[in-house]
């Protein structure tokens, strides 16, 4: 089941059916979410009179803007001229570079955000993929997404 926040609509629903006595099981299966999202949203979102909806969507709301401001922070313009002068001019790995931004105590970006935009780079017809060190097929990491086989399937 893929992940999917609970919709305004939804926590009426999950109101309504608490009130007719429904469990929280019965309820999950009439939305189609799993039982521990229901019981996660009645145990996170619930104030000093219990659980309401429109106080649960509030707080949730809340949740997700300040969430997203720290959530992706942005790369700043330094970093990333430093990323692509050293993969450019002196060969350096995302995880070197990533380890000397840090070192030197500059802005810092993440070795996986180094090869996501190098990746963006690539699917918009740039070269920086052909600076990257690795020459040789990458094994198989379990867990990994399309996304990382993309960004080494470049490097034979």
């Amino acid at each position: 089941m893929a992940y999917k926040h609970l919709t305004e609509d939804e926590r009426y629903q999950i109101d309504d059916l608490l009130r007719e006595g429904y469990s929280q099981r019965k309820i999950a299966q009439q939305l189609g979410r799993a039982t521990s999202t229901l019981s996660r949203e009645l145990q996170r979102n619930k104030g000093q009179r219990g659980w309401r909806p429109r106080q649960a969507q509030s707080k949730a709301v809340e949740r997700l803007v300040m969430r997203g401001s720290a959530n992706a922070p942005k790369v700043s313009t330094a970093a990333w001229e430093y990323a692509q002068h050293h993969l450019l001019h002196e060969q350096w790995s995302p995880e070197q570079i990533a380890g000397r931004l840090k070192c030197e105590g500059k802005d810092t970006i993440s070795h996986e955000t180094i090869y996501q935009r190098i990746l963006e780079d690539k699917n918009s017809g740039g070269t920086l993929y052909v600076h990257l060190r690795c020459k040789k097929k990458r094994k198989k990491r379990y867990g990994s997404s399309k996304l990382d086989s993309e960004v080494f399937s470049c490097c034979q």
